[in-house]
């Protein structure tokens, strides 16, 4: 349904179109080539010290430990948030019931 359709000529023209006017072709001067620049062998792996893995190793642990009391934080705030209004909404329940007796 969606694939594209490509028109086809079924009879292609026997000769072609005339141009209105025809120019002589001049051909460029050759261009020199400059010589290719020899290239150093590309390295496909990084290497990693002993001691370059354990920074790695410690940067990484350093992350995961940031990045989990950033959202443990996160999280702890949002509780409390919740807690604080649900005392609050008890609180004004509690005060509009007793206006409503007229106590």
């Amino acid at each position: 349904m969606l694939q594209p359709r490509i028109p086809v000529n079924p009879l292609p023209p026997s000769h072609p179109a005339p141009t209105a006017t025809t120019e002589p072709v001049t051909t460029p001067a050759p261009v020199a080539v400059p010589a290719p620049v020899p290239s150093t062998a590309p390295r496909n792996s990084v290497q990693l010290t002993p001691g370059s893995a354990v920074a790695l190793a410690a940067g990484g642990g350093a992350v995961v430990l940031v990045v989990g009391a950033v959202l443990v934080s996160m999280l702890l705030a949002v509780a409390i948030s919740a807690a604080s209004i649900a005392v609050v909404t008890v609180v004004l329940r509690l005060l509009v019931r007793d206006m409503q007796k007229g106590r």
